[in-house]
């Protein structure tokens, strides 16, 4: 089965490191233009835009805070007036600030919900305004796909990250409204649940003696890498999955299987 998203507008946010890095690169690959999304790295996101012009492909990197109503609107309207119109959304972008619940500052809750739950309503928000506006685009057989960055977190509860747990939880309830809310629309939504992912904002997690006893929770026995998550990601976004929407995908080499019951607990 080949995947492509020929001709097909991919908006990435948070598309400047990580995942969304990866997803960006992937896409364009695919034959996406792809808007690579950042909040305050500019260079991070100069450099997977040329990443992505030298290989052939074609990218923007377009400024935007996610959780700011305002910037969101202004980043829809500079995807759309750079590429004609937009197909795909990615809500990528997130944050962590954790600590145990009793030293929590209603800042850092604030500041996690915000960015990884509000900014994703704000995005799926207007993608939808957009896809009902533009119709058809006669580049795929939905009339827009959007994709909910999520984590394992939505379903695994994690002790002194409360703000980030919540967060992810939401991201999955809110994407399951979604679906079955603009599925008349044609317009598909899905989310990406990700287990350990080594990217360089978790190096100190995933390498060395913490990368060792990370293992012990994952019971494919490897840490997953962003390249992992954006095949998915590519897949979900294609036509090969237009009958898909309202699902939450775990890719997480298994953590999720409660691995401490591996030997009848």
């Amino acid at each position: 089965m080949q995947l492509n998203l020929n001709d097909r507008v991919a908006l990435v946010t948070g598309g400047d490191s990580g995942i969304g890095r990866a997803v960006s690169i992937a896409y364009a690959r695919a034959g996406a233009r792809v808007v690579v999304n950042y909040n305050s790295n500019q260079e991070k996101a100069d450099e997977v835009v040329a990443a992505i012009a030298a290989a052939g492909g074609q990218a923007r990197a377009i400024q935007g805070n996610t959780a700011d109503e305002d910037d969101v609107r202004r980043l829809f309207a500079e995807t759309a007036d750079a590429f004609g119109g937009i197909d795909i959304l990615v809500a990528n972008a997130g944050v962590q600030k954790d600590a145990p619940i009793a030293e929590m500052s209603l800042a850092d809750w604030q500041k996690v919900i915000d960015v990884n739950l509000t900014g994703q309503f704000l995005c799926a928000r207007e993608a939808v305004r957009r896809f009902r506006q533009q119709g058809n685009r006669g580049q795929m057989r939905a009339n827009g796909v959007i994709l909910c960055m999520s984590s394992v977190h939505e379903i695994i509860p994690w002790a002194g990250h409360a703000n980030y747990a919540a967060s992810k939880g939401g991201i999955a309830m809110l994407m399951r409204t979604l679906a079955q809310e603009v599925a008349a629309d044609r317009i598909r939504v899905n989310g990406i649940a990700p287990g350990a992912i080594r990217t360089p904002i978790n190096e100190d997690a995933t390498e060395g003696e913490a990368g060792k006893k990370l293992l012990e929770l994952i019971p494919y026995g490897r840490i997953g890498d962003p390249e992992d998550v954006a095949a998915l990601a590519l897949f979900m976004a294609s036509d090969a999955a237009d009958y898909m929407t309202g699902a939450s995908v775990l890719i997480d080499g298994g953590m999720s299987l409660y691995p401490g019951f591996e030997n009848n607990g």
